[in-house]
């Protein structure tokens, strides 16, 4: 028998800030933690379960008997329940049996637990994120990396499905296996960053990991905290920074997880109609609980902290600000004001930004998944606003998709739906998405949204990417869209990249690798994408041709490009007004037949001085069927008059 002894790592100040919900470091206080006491080696446990009758222990140390580790509740009520545990080795299984007031024993895994068991039993494991780092040049300096300033060009990807072992096509490659693939394709491809899917354990595999139960574990699927920790290290040593999805708007109601954790609504709402979610059938966090903030704070700054990541994309904010986010009228209550808004949620994800931009600096970044007009979602919390670096731009996609969908020969009545961003892309720090949510549940691939035949399809895929990397804003691409995978996504398989055999799919592959190298060199495209200085329409009325120009600008006064987008299905010549004194030249056609087009060559075959377009003088382009075309401006340096040096002589 295990005998349980007295010992804690909490301070008074501890209690104090976690009763506050200001203790942002909880992992380094609950869960199970190595430590000598008296001289000998043992486990600390503590776990907060306030409304339990007794709380215990159990592992396969103990034959999983409830009645030998019996820890102790502490005497400030606080609600935690702690003890130590002589000579317990790295991996041994254990849970929480939880007595509740009622009598009934509920065994829960550990909530700040950094393993757990892959099976139905889902035990915890101790376990240690200690790793010998070696990325410390990318840490000091990834401040410039994650700057508004940069260029930011996210891979989102799927761990589970991105690619299988082609020998066993069911089985999960490991993170050191998915490093040594990983890390060379996102340097061929240009992306600065990768977006993980959620890596936190998760029992359900349909859930893509957005069901929760291990908030403190990586996933046990594709191997050990160190080995993702591997796997994120490699990637910072060769320039990419690594964004996590964030899941505190919910989870699962398992009975090994946090539902009703010690028999009651611990860390949900109790009220269903803000702690159910109708649609994911899952329990949302209680956010005007102080304790259940410090929880999620805290786990915020774990995965900053402890794995190095560089951002964290916080999923289902919408959900999380509206009270009436998929309820009926009747379904829901207004706050104190009358209105929809989530004031506890409010208050929560302001305090979570103001949180780790105060622990980590500009260092890292937080991006909303955020699909409604909440306003000032990225802007800062002393302004009144939520705080987040950046916010998905929804709308956007939508718009962007719908017109692409269309027959050209109906886009001069959808046209303004492209034209349309540029009324509110500055109001927001924006990051424009082409996730997995688009390519799921019947809606097709992205390059089955493209209308036409596959020529077509793929022309117009090809300008969509052009208008989206040199359009305002950072960017975000769902893996397998880079090379048009024709099949929605499935989680159960690798992507199909044996499509790459084919040239019109390796073509688009490319034209992608091109536009991020494109979007990193060229200053114009990222200097100023949140600054209004740095777009300037050309042409936003030609319906009738479907053609729209754009200009994007650096911080240089001459650091120009011009974006041209041809989005029917003919090749036409036509005049664009530009600058006196200035030289334009073609550096980008996704026409041309290395990306699978046809290659038509974007000719300037006139340049002449005429006014045009408020413009002093004109070029005239041609212009490729359903292309886009990107044009970089070089200035004429004009000879000063000198008077001359001779005198008159009479």
């Amino acid at each position: 028998m295990k005998s349980v002894q007295n010992y804690s790592l909490f301070t008074e100040h501890d209690i104090y800030l976690f009763k506050e919900g200001k203790h942002y470091k909880l992992y380094d206080k609950f869960g199970a933690h190595s430590v000598n006491k008296d001289g000998v080696e043992g486990v600390y446990f503590s776990v907060w379960a306030p409304f339990a009758a007794k709380v215990s222990v159990i592992g396969n140390f103990s034959n999983w008997n409830p009645a030998q580790a019996v820890l102790s509740p502490r005497w400030d009520e606080s609600g935690i329940w702690e003890g130590f545990i002589p000579d317990l080795p790295w991996g041994t299984l254990y849970k929480y049996a939880i007595e509740t007031k009622e009598g009934e024993i509920l065994e829960k895994s550990d909530p700040y637990a950094l393993s757990w068991e892959q099976n139905l039993q889902a035990a915890s494991l101790i376990s240690t994120t200690y790793y010998d780092w070696d990325d410390t040049d990318w840490m000091q300096n990834r401040w410039k990396n994650n700057s508004l300033n940069a260029p930011l060009s996210v891979y989102e990807m799927h761990i589970g499905s991105w690619l299988r072992d082609g020998e066993n096509p069911k089985q999960f490659l490991n993170y050191r296996d998915i490093a040594q693939k990983l890390v060379p394709y996102i340097l061929e491809m240009g992306f600065t960053h990768v977006e993980f899917m959620p890596v936190m354990e998760y029992p359900y595999d349909p859930s893509w990991g957005y069901q929760i139960t291990g908030f403190f574990a990586a996933t046990s699927r594709f191997g050990s905290p160190q080995d993702l920790m591997f796997l994120i290290n490699e990637l910072h040593k060769n320039n990419i920074g690594v964004i996590l999805d964030w899941v505190p708007s919910h989870f699962p109601g398992d009975a090994n997880g946090l539902h009703k954790f010690d028999g009651s609504y611990l860390y949900e709402h109790e009220d269903p109609r803000k702690g159910f979610h109708p649609d994911w059938k899952s329990y949302i966090f209680n956010y005007g609980r102080n304790e259940v903030k410090s929880f999620l704070i805290s786990n915020a700054m774990f995965w900053l902290d402890r794995y190095h990541a560089d951002g964290l994309r916080v999923d289902a904010v919408t959900s999380m600000l509206h009270l009436d986010y998929s309820r009926n009228e009747g379904e829901w209550e207004p706050n104190i004001y009358g209105t929809n808004v989530n004031l506890e949620a409010k208050t929560f994800l302001q305090e979570f930004n103001t949180a780790v931009y105060k622990e980590f600096g500009d260092s890292i970044i937080t991006i909303a998944e955020e699909s409604s007009d909440f306003p000032m979602l990225t802007k800062p919390v002393h302004d009144g606003g939520v705080g987040f670096g950046m916010k998905w731009m929804m709308g956007w996609m939508h718009d962007t998709l719908k017109y692409f969908k269309e027959d050209p020969i109906n886009r001069k009545h959808l046209h303004h739906k492209l034209t349309f961003a540029s009324m509110y892309m500055y109001n927001e720090n924006y990051m424009m998405p082409l996730s997995h949510d688009e390519v799921v549940h019947g809606k097709a691939s992205l390059i089955y949204k493209m209308f036409g035949d596959e020529w077509q399809k793929f022309a117009n895929l090809r300008a969509l990417y052009v208008y989206m990397f040199t359009h305002p804003g950072a960017k975000l691409l769902f893996m397998g869209d880079e090379f048009g995978q024709t099949s929605e996504w499935n989680f159960k398989q690798s992507l199909d990249w044996h499509l790459l055999e084919y040239p019109v799919h390796a073509g688009l592959k490319e034209a992608v690798k091109d536009l991020n190298h494109l979007y990193k060199n060229e200053t114009a495209l990222y200097e100023n994408q949140f600054n209004p200085y740095g777009f300037e329409w050309v042409e936003a009325d030609d319906t009738d041709n479907s053609v729209l120009i754009y200009l994007r600008k650096g911080k240089k006064e001459d650091d120009i490009l011009m974006t041209i987008l041809n989005l029917t299905p003919r090749v036409i010549d036509y005049k664009v007004g530009v600058d006196k004194n200035s030289k334009w030249e073609v550096i980008f056609n996704s026409d041309d037949e290395k990306y699978g087009g046809s290659g038509v060559i974007a000719n300037i075959f006139s340049e002449d001085q005429e006014e045009w377009k408020n413009k002093t003088n004109t070029i005239s382009i041609n212009l490729p069927a359903l292309s886009g075309v990107v044009l970089r401006q070089s200035k004429i340096t004009v000879p000063k008059k000198t008077k001359s040096k001779l005198k008159n002589k009479k």
